[in-house]
């Protein structure tokens, strides 16, 4: 069984990582980046050719879900690669999330996920640290509530009494 896992602080030299301190099983982020970058290639995206993966690393540290876009001729009918990772983990019975890496074919910029797919990703927590990475699996850190600031959640759907 593996240990949980703390995201690291990440700092960026030369769009390489460096994790000063860190000393939680690296292989848990290398594996989160790897399943991210082999997702990608997995993607269906015969309309765009914007291929996209993304991996979510659970609440407790030990498991891996992987996601890719899948285009439709139908344009609105588009699954995110953010989306299908969420919901093969939902469907195996997680609700807590630790971390989620996402990459695109982009080479010279980190590109960060859809305003949808950080909808739902909020729907399970703000806590959420993001991986953007590149193809060459060079990556930048940060979290969804810096994505997503004042999000809608569950807690605005109360009616005042």
């Amino acid at each position: 069984k593996r240990s949980t896992w703390d995201p690291p602080q990440v700092f960026l030299r030369n769009d390489r990582h460096v994790c000063p301190g860190f000393n939680k099983p690296v292989y848990l982020l290398k594996e989160l980046i790897a399943k991210c970058l082999q997702a990608r290639e997995l993607a269906y995206c015969p309309y765009s050719e914007f291929s996209v993966g993304a991996a979510i690393l659970t609440a407790d540290g030990i498991v891996v879900f992987s996601g890719a876009n899948v285009e439709n001729a139908s344009y609105g009918l588009t699954v995110c690669a953010e989306r299908t990772a969420v919901q093969r983990a939902v469907l195996e019975g997680h609700r807590q999330f630790k971390a989620i890496a996402v990459t695109c074919d982009i080479k010279d910029r980190f590109v960060g996920p859809c305003g949808a797919c950080r909808q739902v990703l909020m729907e399970f927590g703000v806590d959420w640290t993001v991986y953007l990475t590149k193809p060459d699996g060079s990556y930048k850190e940060t979290s969804l509530s810096e994505l997503l600031p004042m999000a809608f959640s569950r807690a605005d759907l109360v009616k005042p009494q």
